[in-house]
């Protein structure tokens, strides 16, 4: 059975050239609220603004802040992350007492530790990482009791007291809660409570959490609750749990899990957590909304069964004009699309700006060692055109990006054809064309890839070689990101690259 004739598998909200998109026009929305891979979602409630950003793992600048007025139309505006301090994994993104903070877990080469980092205005300037040296720590959740002391709980279900600045720790850690447990008979990846956040509403604080495994089954991961009317405890665990659980593989989201709750701007209540789409673990996993009623005992509950149909958005709020992935490199969008794969901290010196050209200084003898500029695409079916041109004895090329491990795609070297699959060039493959000057395009179309390639930019020529790319995600290469699309610059010399543009496929 193809994919588009599975349960809930639909064609809703493709895109054209830019994001997919959630708004159908008519007060519905259908999933996912921001496409390809952006997991682990952290929002903010700010007024009538919506802010939300993503564990960007090994992605620089990172720690791409969203913006929404309605919950369902999302934009990037910023960075909050110049500086690299390792893979970055799920965060929190607080205001408190009029500053805004962002807590941060980060694996580096010998550790994993949690960091902070501050601003005065969502936009910046953002603040050098602190480190709170809490070792082995990850998905920092920020709360603040009933006598306005600051926490911080951790995965475990774990807390630790933060100085009245944020930016320092008190205490030591200690456990507080033993999470809910799913029967045993239960196929998931393992235990592993995480992803802490913190509510409170009324009388009364909810801890919202996730436990399964965030990968593994499609059936792992899920999301529960509890609730105090302390924050010191006890806890006392929701009976509805798990409020969200992937129960089949038929169904169109799978492990979804990792919520956050959030007021919408009429009032309403809704969930937002991320998601595998079936049979698409190359996006990722992406962002879902779900809406959550309030039960008269002080519960609540989930309304989205399998999010397989399109839902009412909330009422209110305002939309924006969505974020084109086309880019004819007249204006720097690296840190709202462009990003560099485990870089240096001087990394965007590599990059020059032109009259619609973005040139990129040579890195490494490889692609793999190249640090390539990677964007998320968020649609099963896309294609994307670059024109681009080398000098001296640079190497660059159009490629599918998951890791140093495995990629794929087409590049120009020398003015020879080059093809890379299995995260290595196939140099069995070179083809002399005898120009440095290309125009590469790539189609993907249900994790089927097929390249073409001009070199008058009218005569397209097809390569010989379509790649089937389904197994290049988590489960197979670890990692938790997904396969992006990107452009690099190796070997001696600079690449010029122009006019790329990309639209989703019907």
């Amino acid at each position: 059975m193809s994919n588009s004739k599975q349960k809930g598998l639909t064609t809703w909200g493709r895109g054209v050239e830019g994001q997919r998109k959630a708004d159908l026009g008519d007060g519905r929305y259908i999933n996912p609220i921001v496409s390809g891979d952006h997991p682990d979602p952290t929002i903010l409630k700010d007024g009538d603004d919506y802010y939300m950003t993503f564990s960007s793992f090994l992605s620089q600048p990172g720690i791409v802040i969203w913006h929404s007025r309605d919950l369902v139309n999302w934009q990037p505006i910023c960075a909050a992350l110049q500086k690299s301090i390792g893979s970055v994994w799920a965060l929190d993104l607080i205001k408190h007492a009029g500053r805004y903070y962002i807590y941060i877990p980060a694996l580096g080469e010998n550790r994993i530790s949690v960091y902070v980092i501050y601003a005065d205005n969502i936009l910046g300037p953002w603040s050098d990482p602190i480190d709170l040296h809490l070792d082995g720590c990850i998905d920092p959740g920020h709360a603040v009791g009933e006598d306005g002391k600051r926490y911080l709980f951790v995965n475990g279900i774990r807390r630790i007291g933060l100085n009245d600045d944020g930016l320092s720790t008190l205490g030591t850690l200690e456990k507080v809660y033993e999470p809910w447990r799913y029967p045993d008979d239960w196929v998931v990846e393992m235990f592993a409570p995480e992803g802490p956040k913190i509510l409170r509403r009324g009388d009364w604080f909810y801890l919202i959490s996730a436990v399964g495994g965030t990968a593994g089954p499609t059936t792992s991961h899920m999301v529960i609750a509890a609730r105090s009317r302390s924050i010191h405890g006890p806890w006392e665990d929701s009976p509805h749990n798990p409020l969200v659980h992937t129960e089949s593989s038929n169904e169109p989201w799978w492990s979804r899990g990792h919520a956050s709750l959030v007021e919408g701007p009429d009032g309403s209540w809704w969930m937002v957590y991320h998601g595998y789409e079936n049979g698409f673990r190359t996006l990722g996993r992406q962002t879902l909304l779900e809406p959550v009623e309030w039960t008269s005992d002080g519960w609540f509950i989930a309304k989205g069964d399998d999010l397989s149909q399109p839902l009412e958005k909330p009422k209110g709020g305002s939309e924006s004009t969505g974020f084109a992935l086309s880019d004819d490199f007249s204006t720097n969008k690296f840190g709202v699309q462009w990003s560099f794969f485990n870089p240096q901290n001087d990394e965007m010196s590599r990059v020059h700006y032109g009259e619609k050209v973005l040139s990129i200084r040579g890195k490494g003898e490889t692609l793999a060692t190249s640090s390539p500029v990677t964007f998320a695409p968020g649609d099963r079916r896309y294609e994307v055109e670059v024109s681009m041109s080398t000098r001296d004895t640079a190497q660059g090329g159009l490629v599918l990006f998951y890791n140093e491990k495995m990629f794929c795609g087409l590049g120009l070297s020398e003015g020879q054809l080059c093809t890379y699959n299995y995260g290595d060039e196939q140099s069995w493959m070179r083809t002399n064309l005898s120009t440095n000057n290309i125009r590469f395009r790539l189609t993907n179309m249900d994790n089927i890839v097929t390249y073409h390639y001009s070199t008058d930019g009218h005569t397209w020529t097809k390569h010989s070689w379509q790649m089937e790319v389904s197994g290049m995600h988590h489960n197979v290469l670890g990692g938790f990101t997904s396969l992006k699309v990107a452009i690099f610059a190796c070997g001696n010399g600079n690449c010029e690259f122009r006019d790329l543009k990309y639209r989703g496929l019907q």
